[in-house]
This record gives C-alpha cells, sequence and structure tokens, in this order.
C-alpha cells in the first residue's frame, strides 16, 4: 500500500493508515455510490472523509500503471493546489495506493469532513431559499475568480460545490470531487461557459448568473447568455441521451 499523508498530520499516521486498512468494517457510511463509497471517520479533534475508488476495469488498470495518476492521488495533489490558490476545499489528509505488481486495485482519498449549511444542487431545487439570488451572484463571482486563475473543474456540478454563510448576506464555497481539474494560462468567454454548462438548464438561473459573469468579464448580458443557454442545452441533450442509450443496452435501471 503506497500511501502519502499531509505534513499537518504526520502525528496521525499510525491512526490515519488504521483507518484506511480497516475501511470495510469500521467508520460511518456516508455516501454508498454506484461507482465509489465515502464513509467518515474520528480523528483527533476532526472528522474525517475517507473515499474508496472502486477498482479499475483491465483497461484503466493499464491506464493507471502507464499513463495517469489514481483518482486518489489526484484529488490529494488538486486539493493541495487549490489551496495554494486561494481557493475552498476540504483540507486534504492522505491518499492511498493499493497496487499488485504495479497494477492499481483499489484507491482512497482522506480529507477533513465539512457540515456545509447546503450545496449548490441544494440551491438550485430550492428556489425560496433564503438570500437565494445572492447566493447564486456569489457563486457566480467564485466560478468567474475560478477562470481568472486558470482552474477549470471539469466536475462542476450542483453536488460537487459546499456552501457555508460566513456572515450577514456573505457566502463561502468549497470545492470537493477534485479528481478531474484543469490548470490553464487563459480561459477565453467560451470555454469558461462550457465549464459552468453542467450546473443548471434553468432559464431564471442562467439569467441571474449570466448577468452577474458579463459584468465581472465586462462583455455584453446577451452574448454571456446566448452562449450559456446554448452550451446548458447540449449537455442536457448530450446527458439524457447517454442515459437513454444506458436503458436500452440494460447498464441503467432507471
Amino acid at each position: 500500500m503506497n500511501k502519502v499523508i499531509h505534513p499537518d498530520f504526520s502525528k496521525y499516521e499510525k491512526e490515519i493508515t488504521d483507518i484506511v486498512e480497516n475501511f470495510s468494517t469500521k467508520g460511518a457510511l456516508f455516501i454508498d455510490g454506484r461507482r465509489n463509497k465515502i464513509k467518515t471517520f474520528p480523528l483527533g479533534d476532526i472528522t474525517v472523509n475517507v473515499k474508496s475508488f472502486k477498482v479499475p476495469n483491465l483497461i484503466n488498470k493499464i491506464v493507471y500503471r502507464f499513463f495517469r495518476k489514481s483518482k486518489a492521488r489526484r484529488s490529494y495533489e488538486f486539493a493541495n493546489r487549490l489551496l495554494q490558490e486561494g481557493v475552498g476545499t476540504p483540507q486534504p489528509i492522505a491518499y492511498f495506493e493499493n497496487r499488485s505488481e504495479g497494477v492499481l486495485k483499489d484507491s482512497y482519498y482522506m480529507s477533513e469532513q465539512m457540515n456545509p449549511d447546503l450545496t449548490f444542487r441544494q440551491l438550485i431545487e430550492i428556489p425560496d431559499y433564503p438570500e437565494h439570488e445572492i447566493i447564486l451572484r456569489q457563486f457566480t463571482q467564485f466560478t468567474y475568480q475560478l477562470h481568472e486563475k486558470g482552474i477549470a473543474f471539469l466536475d462542476h456540478t450542483p453536488g460537487n460545490t459546499l456552501i457555508k454563510k460566513v456572515g450577514e448576506q456573505n457566502y463561502e464555497f468549497f470545492l470537493v470531487d477534485l479528481n478531474r481539474m484543469k490548470f490553464c494560462n487563459t480561459m477565453n468567454l467560451e470555454d469558461r461557459i462550457v465549464n459552468m454548462a453542467k450546473l443548471t438548464p434553468e432559464k431564471h438561473l442562467i439569467k441571474v448568473m449570466s448577468d452577474e459573469y458579463a459584468k465581472l468579464y465586462n462583455k455584453p448580458y446577451d452574448e454571456v447568455y446566448k452562449l450559456m443557454v446554448k452550451h446548458t442545452e447540449y449537455f442536457a441533450n448530450r446527458f439524457h441521451r447517454k442515459r437513454a442509450i444506458k436503458r436500452k443496452l440494460g447498464l441503467r435501471k432507471n
């Protein structure tokens, strides 16, 4: 088992290793997903979140051996990079890779468990949430700052941003599920809008986000809005087509 532990948590090496080695029998189940599983564990004075990535298929085993870092390692390294850039994400603690003869079997990423006030998904699903438009505009500002730093969060989806209220009409945002990110020198307007296409297809929300982003990027509202509608509709249509194909192939039940 290959392991890397953040220097700030090196004194807990024994406890961290025990958590991962006994992941299947200990801990409280947090998310039981189709692909991955997340559990929480106590560690010192905090609670940690451990994500277990599923065993890759044969092709991906080869890819992860020769060409690509494991999801756990990427999550850990990207989290540290985000914090260096001043971008919110739960504190990374460690990653583990279980290999046999160089072939990746499974991997684990540990970070500090957060208790947010809501997620972006909840924001778009609850239109009368208090200070809804304020949060939506501040989220758009947060996304704009990501783009200004050349950060393209490839899984910029509703469930992957945690939101905490930190003062009167003031919110902070934290990215999770970090294994797919791209760091660029610059991003043009279309690159930026494409990166936001998975967030929501709801026109009334797109209008607010387009208005805020247009002000920040100094572009006409109509130009930003048309691009956002174009790419959100394209993504939504592609998403539903893929789900329909998987149902026909028996790969999905619903």
